[in-house]
């Protein structure tokens, strides 16, 4: 990466967690992408989740379906304080895509402004990430934008965790790169987060799962040998998605809940999903997401680990390579969005 583009690009990188929001500015015109300008701050939903609690007047809440978490809290706990909360269509999303149970809640839903005091949700917050910038006097200047969320998709009766796997089946139909999991201007419908963002959006657009956007910026490593037999991990504090890979290509996906499992767990179910193993019934049937596999990589020459609670891998007795593209263990996923921009539109 970098200098292997055949033009001139500069890409800003955004990887939208619950903790931190972590962000790359990259020019391709730059030898190495290690000298590319890199900042982790909080992340969205918690500053916007701060900025509700320190009001004390009725709200209007508008702007794009984002991550829930602490701002859907906040939101909750000011209602219980007694004020009245409005939100547009698109905004309530974020609390839940039924909608008649946002309103169940004692939430307004309407797309006129009633005068009250606003806030705006947006997952991606350039005017902020330019401000930043231009206080050490860097212009942000975007020729395309990657974008890195997690969304289960609005699956109606089907519930999240199968909705989920759902998706992942229909995408791993054979073995791919994990940058096949990104969207360049044709998200469906049913992903109502990234949607929102695709709607909102001003410069040329990717967008991808925040899980397999570390996936694929694991792998872009240098010291990772794509190659495999592989099983790439991001344990996050919410969720831990595994991938198997085999000559740079997933054969297998499972997920499940991150503070469900053991360091002994964890090991048992890598190495039943590199071997093929796994099924989307066990996992499941423990509380977890699923599993999608279609077919053994063999032995696992190493785990290569992301994610904050990765550090459950080193009670293991697996191999593990703690993941740093760019040198820097944070940017995981900006470097596989811009990873993925290379592969889906410089090529």
């Amino acid at each position: 990466m970098g200098g292997r583009y055949d033009s001139h690009m500069k890409i800003l990188a955004v990887d939208v967690g619950a903790g931190t929001q972590d962000i790359m500015y990259h020019d391709t015109a730059v030898d190495r992408i290690e000298n590319s300008i890199k900042m982790v701050l909080p992340s969205p939903t918690r500053i916007i989740a701060e900025r509700i609690r320190g009001i004390s007047e009725d709200v209007f809440i508008h702007g794009q379906t984002m991550g829930g978490g602490p701002v859907s809290r906040a939101i909750i706990e000011h209602l219980e304080r007694g004020y009245r909360v409005v939100m547009t269509h698109e905004a309530a999303r974020t609390i839940r895509d039924d909608l008649e149970r946002v309103r169940a809640m004692g939430i307004e839903i309407s797309d006129r402004d009633p005068g009250l005091r606003r806030v705006k949700l947006t997952d991606v917050d350039l005017g902020a990430i330019a401000g930043a910038l231009g206080h050490f006097d860097v212009e942000l200047e975007i020729d395309f934008l990657g974008v890195a969320v997690q969304d289960h998709g609005a699956g109606g009766d089907m519930g999240d965790r199968n909705f989920r796997f759902m998706k992942i089946r229909e995408k791993l139909r054979e073995p791919v790169k994990p940058q096949e999991f990104s969207y360049l201007g044709n998200v469906p419908d049913y992903f109502t987060r990234m949607k929102s963002i695709e709607g909102a959006a001003e410069h040329p657009l990717l967008l991808m799962d925040s899980k397999f956007a570390s996936i694929a910026g694991a792998l872009l490593d240098p010291a990772v040998n794509s190659a495999g037999p592989l099983v790439a991990v991001d344990v996050g504090n919410g969720h831990t998605l595994a991938a198997s890979v085999l000559d740079g290509r997933i054969h297998g996906v499972m997920e499940h809940h991150t503070k469900m499992l053991s360091p002994e767990k964890l090991e048992e179910l890598l190495l039943k999903l590199a071997h093929g193993e796994i099924t989307h019934r066990e996992v499941h049937g423990d509380g977890g997401h699923g599993a999608h596999v279609l077919g053994g990589v063999g032995e696992p020459e190493v785990v290569v680990a992301t994610g904050p609670q990765r550090s459950i891998l080193d009670e293991t007795s697996l191999r593990v390579h703690h993941a740093a593209p760019a040198g820097d263990v944070m940017m995981t996923g900006p470097v596989g969005l811009i990873g993925s921009i290379e592969y889906r539109v410089m090529h």
